[in-house]
């Protein structure tokens, strides 16, 4: 089964790394969990901007037309397909300079595992107010972060303090990944029209 690893990064995430590193499926099995953990998010947004509002602290609902929801929601999904394919690639090539090689399948494994809670918290778009999904994200980040610093010891089969030093190298070009991506989401999004209202 694609999830079959789900449940195991969040009640026992080392000993599913180990899972995940002593049986490591094909390229497509990797991709196929990330096409489907990304429809989360992608789905939510799209239910909650055209159907039933978000709650901006007293002010009105704000809701978006069917169409503009839509368009946001599979820009989303191709957004953070491609974003985790990236980061992938980002891993791939950011080992290279610790003198680790891993396959393209273990790279895409550690950025497709490490990123699932972050699109899990697109559950928390089912209560369209602010606070709760900025709470959830924070823990979802967290989470993350946990997930990518327990795991590259494990799937890349490197010392704990080299995977340490990898690990935050990789959350800093991280960073600068979603910020590209947030940047040209916006770009694109305002090209093509930008958001249409509807009260």
């Amino acid at each position: 089964m694609i999830l079959n690893h789900l449940i195991g990064i969040y009640t026992h995430p080392k000993e599913e790394w180990h899972s995940i590193d002593d049986r490591h499926e094909n390229y497509f099995y990797a991709l196929s969990h990330i096409a489907i953990i990304a429809l989360i998010p992608s789905l939510v947004a799209y239910y909650s901007s055209a159907h039933t509002g978000w709650s901006i602290g007293a002010g009105d609902l704000i809701r978006l037309s069917e169409n503009s929801a839509l368009a946001m929601g599979v820009g989303m999904y191709f957004g953070l397909v491609t974003g985790v394919i990236a980061l992938a690639v980002l891993i791939h090539e950011l080992a290279k300079a610790f003198e680790v090689h891993p396959s393209y399948t273990q790279s895409l494994e550690l950025a497709a595992y490490t990123a699932t809670p972050l699109f899990m918290v697109g559950f928390a778009g089912l209560y369209p107010e602010l606070w709760v999904v900025m709470t959830a994200l924070l823990v979802g980040i967290s989470y993350s972060t946990y997930l990518l610093y327990s795991g590259v010891p494990i799937l890349l089969h490197m010392p704990e303090d080299k995977g340490f030093i990898y690990s935050s190298s990789v959350v800093t070009c991280g960073l600068v990944l979603l910020v590209i991506l947030m940047t040209g989401s916006v770009l694109v999004w305002g090209i093509a029209g930008g958001p249409v209202f509807v009260h």
